[in-house]
């Protein structure tokens, strides 16, 4: 499902999303409001959010979309990449953040990822969140709390997936396989209600379980 309320953008990320033999547009939507009812309609597998729009924002809308029984997962587009549309986006639920200069190759990768499963970040995004945790950004409440909860092997798995690796990587790492390493995501993401790996790096950050810069530890 697509949503944007301009018009032309919104039928050229449609026109993009159509021409690929595995994608199917089933909806549109021009705001917030609408996007929700049609989310509750449809029950699409993605949605390609923008975030500035009249009446409900793309923000509020993700919100209630990815609180529906059937919950979609939320791409969000924006021209805007300032901090705090960040930081809500993705604790409104949503799976990925991508600018709209992004490369239509660039923009397709994305959607298949976050259809998969995964999150995804555009670069100069996720640089801005590692800049922001290094000049001391304090974390929210309950988040250093939530922690308690992972074994010490789930809380390695973290700091991987903080550090940017991909599962095999991490079994690499840890001298273990790719399915143990896949057991061990899973069952952190339960026990600290996230969605997804982009989530839980952002979380190891706001706890300061990983330093900006990738080291482990409590952040400077």
């Amino acid at each position: 499902m697509v949503v944007d309320d301009q018009a032309v953008v919104r039928a050229g990320f449609a026109a993009i999303v159509d021409a690929e033999p595995d994608m199917t547009v089933v909806g549109e939507a021009g705001d917030g409001a609408s996007a929700v009812e049609l989310a509750a309609r449809e029950a699409p597998d993605l949605v390609l959010m923008d975030i500035r729009m009249p009446g409900m924002d793309g923000l509020t809308a993700t919100r209630f979309i990815t609180a529906l029984e059937t919950a979609p997962r939320v791409l969000v587009l924006t021209t805007f990449d300032l901090d705090a549309y960040v930081y809500e986006a993705l604790r409104a639920g949503a799976s990925g953040f991508l600018l709209k200069d992004a490369q239509p190759e660039e923009l397709l990768n994305a959607l298949r990822v976050v259809a998969s499963g995964e999150g995804i970040l555009a670069p100069a995004v996720a640089r801005r969140l590692i800049d922001t945790f290094a000049q001391g950004a304090p974390p929210p409440p309950a988040v250093t709390g939530a922690l308690a909860a992972l074994t010490p092997r789930e809380r390695e798995v973290l700091l991987h997936i903080a550090s940017g690796l991909a599962n095999a990587e991490i079994a690499t790492a840890l001298g273990v396989t790719t399915g143990t390493v896949k057991t061990h995501v899973n069952a952190l993401l339960t026990k600290l209600g996230l969605r997804d790996r982009v989530q839980a790096t952002i979380l190891a950050y706001e706890s300061g379980l990983i330093r900006p810069g990738g080291g482990g530890g409590p952040a400077d």
